[in-house]
């Protein structure tokens, strides 16, 4: 079978690293549009992650061992990411009996082609901006679907797992990876190229990716700002704060719970924070605005946004301290979080987990930067080990490499050979005024990790 026949309700699909953000969209979305799916994930194997082993099993989706026993020749095509280690049973199986094994980019694009689709690229904001484009899409009444990698919250209140949606519509909102090179495959009608930071990839790596998501986009191409991003302007629609742009958020006025601004005169509330997050929404109004959708419209929608999960989640506040669960794990999220949280307290309690010993070696130095010039002397870093997921790796760097470098800059940071031992370290170091910022990818138990935080400062 060949990666652009027809993926429809007649298809079983087998997802391997079912538990991953990106590959469970994938398995959720050909399930909402009637197809079958299982799925694999060493992971749940392991006994980890279980609430999203049930969120994918209340959808229908049959979850088995990762040892290869759940293929049969039902299976029409095995999907799987560039994550996967090719020497898993699941892939040696696979082989033995001639099922397809296809990256999950391929049935990506397969998708994209089917819609009229806009997707999101950039180094940062990707998810939020997603989220933010398919709920005022859905708000303005267009019923549009969705593959992402964040839970959007408002989706999870509807009892979904929150990163994928079918809707009735010809629109798919989609966020474009770079960090392989996949979003190249894609044939979008509105591209949105948010920033170039050197992330995964050398810079003119990434350049080479996204010149390709722009030269296959066939509609409207928008563009952040950014002075390295001139390369791309040509023929696009510009967007950001600065008066060079073709579409501007302008009177921006960040608060701690938010901020307001306006576009052509209408005025603009939101009610997630920090000014990462008004650049992220004046980039899915323009997005909007090209699928048609009014700016009064698009205001509404944005007004009731509640953000996506572990985007600067704020999982509560206990004796006047704040604990902020969130994705960040390279320097312009890690910048953008600590940015954030300085607004809204007096002194900053920070936990980051790296994910991945690649991730770390590469972008080892710029880490320590932005951790020593995002927090202040009075300020708290504590850093566990690496997240290792499992697989072959080279494990030649630690979480104790980077703190001895931020500690020899100034900032009081720690080592935390166990990060069990955090939870009541840092309830007898928060006082009030202090934000607990917990940071860290890939782990799902880094959100439990942050409500028993919470848990232990309640008197």
């Amino acid at each position: 079978m060949q990666a652009n026949e027809n993926y429809g309700a007649s298809l079983h699909l087998h997802f391997v690293g079912v538990g991953g953000s990106g590959v469970s969209a994938l398995a959720q979305y050909h399930v909402m549009r009637g197809g079958s799916a299982q799925g694999s994930d060493r992971s749940f194997d392991a006994g980890r992650n279980l609430q999203t082993r049930e969120r994918l099993e209340s959808l229908g989706i049959e979850i088995v061992p990762q040892d290869g026993s759940g293929l049969t020749t039902e299976c029409d095509a095995v999907i799987v990411s560039g994550a996967v280690e090719n020497s898993i049973p699941d892939i040696h199986v696979a082989r033995q009996r001639s099922i397809p094994i296809l990256h999950r980019s391929e049935l990506l694009a397969r998708f994209v082609s089917e819609k009229h689709t806009t997707s999101v690229a950039g180094t940062s904001g990707k998810s939020t901006v997603t989220a933010m484009i398919f709920e005022i899409l859905r708000s303005a009444g267009q019923d549009p679907s969705l593959i992402t990698g964040g839970n959007l919250i408002s989706l999870q209140k509807e009892g979904h797992p929150g990163n994928a949606w079918v809707g009735e519509s010809d629109l798919l909102v989609i966020e474009a990876d770079e960090s392989d090179g996949s979003l190249i495959r894609y044939e979008s009608w509105i591209g949105v190229l948010l920033n170039l930071h050197r992330d995964h990839k050398e810079l003119e790596t990434l350049v080479g990716y996204f010149e390709g998501f722009r030269d296959q986009t066939r509609g409207p191409f928008l563009v952040g700002e950014d002075e390295n991003l001139e390369p791309f302007r040509a023929g696009a629609v510009v967007f950001g704060l600065g008066p060079g742009c073709d579409f501007r958020a302008e009177a921006v006025d960040v608060v701690p719970e938010g901020s307001r601004f306006l576009v052509e005169g209408v005025e603009f509330c939101l009610s997630v924070p920090g000014l990462h997050n008004v650049r992220n929404a004046i980039a899915a109004v323009a997005a909007c605005r090209a699928s048609g959708v009014d700016l009064e419209a698009a205001s509404e929608a944005l007004t009731r946004f509640r953000g996506v999960e572990r985007r600067f989640q704020v999982v509560g506040r206990v004796r006047g301290v704040e604990v902020v669960d969130d994705f960040a794990h390279n320097p312009d999220k890690i910048r953008a979080a600590l940015t954030t949280a300085r607004d809204r307290g007096d002194r900053i309690l920070a936990v980051f987990q790296p994910h991945g010993y690649g991730p770390v070696r590469f972008m080892r130095e710029e880490l320590v930067d932005t951790l020593a010039l995002s927090l202040r002397r009075d300020d708290r870093l504590w850093m566990p080990e690496i997240f290792y997921a499992g697989g072959t790796v080279n494990r030649d760097v630690s979480s104790k490499d980077i703190v001895e470098e931020v500690a020899a800059l100034g900032i009081p940071a720690v080592y935390a050979e166990k990060r069990d031992a955090l939870v009541d370290l840092i309830a007898a170091e928060a006082k009030a005024g202090d934000v607990v910022v917990i940071m860290g990818a890939r782990d799902p138990s880094l959100s439990g990790f942050a409500r028993r935080i919470l848990d232990r400062l309640t008197p």
